[in-house]
């Protein structure tokens, strides 16, 4: 088994990274990474090239243009047409090269914006997208019925996992582009540094009303199911991957200001979107199959926060490569 050639396409990223070293971890040796000045996944001919000479067993797709409502909203074009070229292209070279095991990661932003919840994996397409995310949605949709078209027309193993908000080591921290914890995170750090005293802080300006519910999975999680994946012949094409539990977006900033340390006020901005009212996912499907998260949030806050304090100096180029 862990001679298996496995190309981890978004390796440098947060995803892509913590299934290289869970991989590593458990004894896979043979792991192909490339960054991308190496290869341009958005190049078809470059991704052809590159899995004729590596013929890679696994192709694990972690990778993909990725940010917050602000990103969203100020970049639709590139959020959609990048996120096609790199899963098509992966994904097509993975068909040509008869690639064993292909495993393409989503997100929970592929379902409906007013879907029922818990989100169920059928519930995909059944109605409209939440506006301030749908071009990365859309993308990911494409990928997902393509590599259900595939397992259906050529019987093979093309698997796709959608996780639920995910946090972590290696997060993208950056103000414009984040997502909404490390975004919290940053936000609180800031304000409790540029403190006066130790018993004040500057207030915390946060989007929205701060009503919607969200659900967390740690990168880790993450990425153990992703080897679960790999490790298992799944049943179905559509996996929903997250805790099965979710939180308000208040709850989850009082979380975040009592883990940073933060003493002053926070202040909800409600003249910016709230994104969709509640995206909890139904993960029975598989649960039955044999895994299950394992890091509660509270500790995985503090990780991400103790990560955080470890690398802030450079934490803007962490997110850079995610190609």
């Amino acid at each position: 088994m862990s001679n298996l050639k496995i190309f981890i396409a978004g390796h440098r990223g947060m995803v892509g990274s913590a299934v290289w070293r869970k991989l590593a971890a458990k004894g896979y040796t043979n792991l192909i990474g490339m960054g991308s000045k190496e290869l341009d996944l958005r190049d078809q001919s470059a991704v052809n090239s590159f899995f004729k000479a590596e013929q890679p067993d696994v192709v694990i797709d972690a990778a993909a243009r990725v940010g917050g409502i602000l990103a969203n909203n100020n970049y639709p074009y590139q959020f959609l047409m990048e996120n096609l070229q790199i899963q098509n292209n992966l994904i097509d070279a993975a068909l040509k090269e008869n690639v064993a095991k292909f495993i393409f990661l989503g997100s929970s932003c592929i379902y409906p914006k007013l879907a029922p919840q818990p989100l169920k994996e059928e519930y995909l397409l059944t109605s409209s997208l939440e506006p301030t995310n749908e071009w990365y949605a859309i993308a990911k949709i494409a990928g997902v019925k393509a590599c259900e078209a595939i397992r259906k027309q050529y019987g093979k193993d093309f698997v796709s996992l959608m996780p639920t908000n995910l946090y972590g080591p290696f997060d993208n921290f950056d103000y414009e582009t984040s997502h909404v914890m490390p975004a919290m995170i940053r936000k609180f750090h800031d304000a409790k540094n540029s403190a006066q005293d130790e018993k004040t802080a500057p207030p915390v300006t946060l989007w929205g009303s701060g009503s919607p519910m969200r659900e967390f999975l740690h990168v880790d999680d993450m990425a153990d199911a992703v080897v679960f994946a790999l490790e298992n012949q799944l049943a179905e094409h559509l996996y929903n991957v997250g805790t099965g539990t979710d939180l308000s977006i208040k709850d989850l900033a009082t979380l975040v200001q009592k883990t940073v340390g933060h003493l002053g006020e926070m202040v909800w901005d409600s003249s910016k979107p709230d994104g969709t009212p509640r995206k909890l996912m139904d993960v029975s499907k598989l649960q039955k199959e044999g895994w299950k998260y394992q890091i509660p949030l509270e500790e995985g806050i503090k990780e991400t926060y103790a990560w955080f304090l470890t690398n802030q100096a450079n934490f803007k180029q962490v997110k850079i490569d995610t190609l």
